[in-house]
């Protein structure tokens, strides 16, 4: 009797699997297995918003397999010591995982496949899983990767999509190979009040709901910081709780400028994913050499610390962080604001905000966070590395009435329409009966620093 492992990664999902169905066609039997990574723990990116987030989803996967006769492994060490243990304990001839792209995953692969290779077995790596088009598929003539997304999505576009996959009736198991209880929320501490409920259920339900409601807005809405008009399908991305292939079609088939809109943020997705895949590096170091030097955490202590609390002064900055702490996640508009706040106003190092979005992110990823920093911090692909995104400008624009920052900066509640984003304009007696700290920093200084730094 044929049996093969299907490792999971992130692609916590049952609907559009390929490597689950691919397992199912070449096996009579098949072990689902998740690897509680040693490494990943190690070097701290196993954080309480994301564990919680995955326990849900490993809960939601495990009773959909025991609907159909299989249940899910779990196993807690070193990845490629556990899948060969397992693949051993079952007689699995074959092992099947989805392609990833991070320079960890890379190395896991390697790793994997000459450990299975060694005794006996194969490893098969399936592409289009975790992203809708696979890295290096589409590259210019003579490079590995495209740099600029413009005409990347041009030809990301024309690409034709892999069909999409059902669930599979039937996933029969080997009751022989043990695992560790399933993990579950209640046993994660520290995990942000706002995080939602993971797994694929959640996530078709979350899905279904917005493209009836919420995707033929999208377009004109979804810089609206306080209309709330995005899917919030990150999460669910990022674990594979839900398919970029699947999300693809379903929008396809809606049309329309809101579902145009949205593929559009999917291929941006693929976009960073290709980038990274083919620069490593750029994880952890810029992607194209500046010649001037960030200013470090140490250097600047108290205006990071201040950054991270919500505690600049600056009202749609704060609230936008403050709205991250709460919900592990944060609007994308607002991203973009911290981000250039951080790097370009106070002029700190990119990494540090990296960091702190991925200790608190539940869609936290080395691609979309680390290239997406980059890309607002002028050292990414961004093809205007100087732009400056006014805090008070931007928030004008995007939170017009001011409910966004109300929402999530108690302190200014009282302050009606766009009064609440420049608090500092109010006489001495209302502003000191807010508790709303001072500007940590003048904006035209911070202008002039930065066009000093540049060179310009």
């Amino acid at each position: 009797m044929a049996v093969s492992v299907v490792l999971f990664t992130r692609d916590l999902r049952l609907r559009d699997n390929p490597p689950l169905r691919e397992a199912l066609a070449a096996a009579d039997t098949v072990v689902p297995l998740f690897v509680r990574d040693d490494a990943i723990s190690a070097a701290g990116y196993a954080v309480p918003n994301r564990r919680a987030f995955l326990a849900d989803c490993l809960a939601d996967l495990d009773r959909q397999l025991r609907e159909r006769g299989s249940r899910l492994v779990v196993r807690t060490g070193d990845v490629v010591e556990q899948v060969c243990r397992v693949a051993h304990e079952a007689g699995a001839a074959e092992v099947h995982m989805s392609a990833d792209v991070s320079a960890y995953a890379a190395r896991r692969e390697e790793r994997l496949a000459a450990a299975l290779e060694s005794a006996g077995r194969r490893l098969r790596v399936h592409d289009r899983v975790i992203t809708a088009v696979a890295p290096g598929e589409i590259t210019p003539a003579g490079k590995d990767h495209m740099a600029v997304f413009t005409p990347y999505f041009r030809r990301w576009e024309k690409d034709h999509q892999r069909d999409v996959l059902g669930a599979p009736r039937r996933a029969p198991g080997v009751e022989e190979v043990r695992g560790e209880e399933i993990p579950t929320r209640a046993a994660v501490r520290g995990v942000s009040p706002g995080v939602p409920a993971g797994g694929e259920t959640a996530g078709r339900k979350r899905f279904a709901d917005w493209r009836r409601s919420g995707m033929d807005t999208y377009e004109e809405q979804h810089d609206d910081l306080a209309g709330d008009a995005t899917s919030r399908l990150s999460p669910h991305l990022h674990f594979g709780t839900l398919s970029p292939v699947e999300l693809v079609a379903r929008a396809r088939e809606k049309g329309g400028p809101g579902a145009g809109a949205f593929v559009r943020q999917l291929a941006w997705r693929d976009f960073h994913h290709q980038v990274l895949c083919a620069r490593p590096r750029s994880g952890h170091a810029e992607y194209r050499t500046r010649q001037d030097r960030w200013r470090t955490e140490e250097e600047a202590p108290e205006e990071v610390a201040a950054w991270k609390r919500g505690a600049t002064g600056f009202p749609v900055i704060d609230a936008a962080l403050r709205q991250l702490r709460h919900e592990g996640w944060m609007h994308n508009r607002g991203r973009l604001l911290v981000g250039s706040f951080l790097t370009k106003t106070l002029y700190i190092d990119w990494r540090v905000g990296a960091r702190h979005f991925l200790d608190l992110l539940v869609d936290g990823d080395m691609a979309n966070n680390q290239m997406n920093w980059q890309w607002v911090a002028g050292t990414g692909t961004d093809t205007r590395p100087n732009r400056v995104l006014n805090p008070i400008t931007q928030a004008k624009k995007y939170d017009p009435q001011g409910d966004y920052v109300r929402r999530w900066v108690p302190q200014l509640a009282q302050l009606a329409g766009r009064t609440v984003h420049e608090p500092w304009k109010l006489d001495d007696q209302r502003r000191a009966a807010l508790d709303y700290p001072e500007r940590i920093v003048d904006l035209a200084a911070a202008s002039g620093r930065f066009l000093r730094a540049r060179g310009k």
